[in-house]
């Protein structure tokens, strides 16, 4: 499946084969895939929890509005972000560059972020963002449908999954074999309503 395709057909599915499972080859070339996603100054912020055991998943199923698709999905990722990810080890970051462009762009980490929390939230959030997209457009053209969800108690999960202070939380994906089609698209908006020449008027 070409990129396009994988574009128009992912849809946000609800109802998976629960008896389904993912190889670990599988789950390995979706996690990689994902991991190609772009981040700021190549900060890779995302931090990716596979929610896989049986019990756990009850638990943030209780802890998620009661959606199937927690438990029923053959995969359950949740997608955090180390917002200080900016300031530990950023030369790793920069490690395979030459030398010159590793100075330039580590120096200028740091100014960057330092002292401003919120944009160093909005470019870990903005990171787990195009992530959760990859994900979803890799499961797409593997054979598999996806689901997007942030309708979970947040602070809940976290402490679930033992979330550390300096990380945040952004959506879980399910990944698996769907047993129902999706509905069609309930309503997309014209292109001329969300396509806008050179700047509003």
């Amino acid at each position: 499946m070409d990129t396009i395709e994988a574009i128009y057909a992912r849809r946000a599915v609800k109802h998976f084969d629960p008896e389904h499972q993912l190889t670990d080859e599988e789950i390995e070339k979706l996690m990689e895939a994902a991991m190609q996603a772009p981040t700021s100054f190549n900060i890779q912020h995302w931090r990716f929890v596979l929610i896989r055991d049986p019990e756990l998943r009850k638990q943030v199923r209780a802890a998620g509005n009661d959606q199937a698709q927690m438990t029923d999905a053959s995969l359950l990722i949740l997608i955090t972000g180390d917002v200080k990810a900016w300031e530990k080890e950023p030369g790793r970051y920069w490690r395979n560059a030459p030398q010159e462009v590793a100075d330039i762009l580590v120096g200028w980490m740091g100014p960057f972020h330092e002292g401003n929390e919120q944009l160093q939230r909005d470019e870990a959030m903005r990171s787990i963002g195009i992530a959760a997209q990859t994900i979803m457009l890799a499961a797409r053209s593997m054979g598999y449908e996806s689901c997007p969800m942030i309708g979970f108690d947040f602070d809940a999960v976290a402490k679930l999954v033992n979330l550390p202070e300096d990380h945040c939380i952004g959506p879980m994906v399910a990944v698996g074999k769907g047993t129902q089609d999706p509905w069609p698209k309930p309503g997309q908006l014209a292109y001329d309503d969300v396509v806008i020449q050179n700047g509003f008027g």
